[in-house]
């Protein structure tokens, strides 16, 4: 298939253009300044900061507060750290380019957020960042699905927010943009919740759940009293799951092997595995 001339643009684009967490992981060092520069080449890419609107727009859909801890993937000049931090989120930065670490330091302690905010040297990928609740990121779509594996086994209801690029099959729960006066160019986020993994039988009263996910979706049948009914609009959010089979509405939570709910509201019901 041969791509128009504009697509092949928007496809070279792709590759070479990431925020402050991709150049952070793939540059060259530049020892002429301990400053990034807007476009500054690197190894592969070169270096494009997310904007602070958008920042304010992502750290608004995690729902980010400070009973969080926020790790950004890549972290840059510091801006979503320290936005962050400004919340009353302790959050953290992990960045494989030093003098972009000590940027980010300098940054914080100007802003005053340097008991909140964090920075580390490190390769995101040797790097634990399990403690996170919030996971934010600005890289290329194969740096995600590398990341994907990993985020996918972090704690149920984990929010995960990336500025501009997605996560391939993992449809996203959310997406935002950011005003146009204040963002001229990559001006979209898309975030994840983190889904228990439920896939398999589950024993109930009189009967069995049996469940197939695919990321946060459901399918699936109850069967009980002989009789298997197909689920619909069956889902995970978070450690919570919801679905509905022969005219009634399952609500619950996941803990472990074990599922606790209600049906329609008022009947309780229960899982287990």
């Amino acid at each position: 298939m041969k791509l128009h001339a504009t697509s092949m643009l928007i496809a070279t684009v792709g590759v070479l253009l990431i925020g402050a967490s991709v150049w952070a992981q793939n540059t060259d060092t530049d020892t002429s300044s301990s400053e990034p520069r807007y476009g500054q080449e690197g190894k592969d890419v070169v270096w494009v900061p997310t904007a602070d609107s958008l920042v304010a727009r992502m750290l608004d859909m995690a729902e980010a507060t400070p009973d969080d801890v926020l790790v950004d993937l890549g972290s840059g000049d510091g801006r979503t750290v320290i936005a962050a931090a400004r919340r009353g989120v302790p959050a953290r930065g992990i960045e494989y380019n030093p003098e972009l670490v000590e940027v980010s330091r300098r940054a914080a302690e100007k802003a005053g957020v340097t008991d909140l905010a964090r920075f580390e040297e490190g390769d995101i990928f040797e790097s634990d960042f399990s403690e996170a609740t919030v996971v934010t990121l600005f890289l290329l779509p194969a740096l995600n699905l590398r990341l994907r594996p990993i985020l996918l086994d972090m704690k149920p209801g984990t929010r995960v927010v990336s500025n501009s690029f997605d996560m391939g099959e993992w449809q996203p729960d959310d997406q935002v943009e950011a005003e146009q006066s204040a963002c001229q160019t990559w001006c979209r986020a898309y975030k994840w919740v983190v889904p228990a993994k439920v896939d398999g039988r589950w024993r109930m009263d009189g009967g069995e759940l049996v469940l197939r996910q695919t990321f946060q979706m459901l399918e699936g049948t109850l069967r009980s009293e002989g009789r298997a009914v197909e689920l619909s609009e069956a889902r995970m959010h978070g450690a919570r799951i919801r679905f509905s089979a022969d005219g009634r509405d399952y609500v619950g939570k996941v803990s472990g092997d074990t599922m606790r709910g209600t049906i329609d509201g008022d009947t309780p019901w229960s899982a287990t595995r």
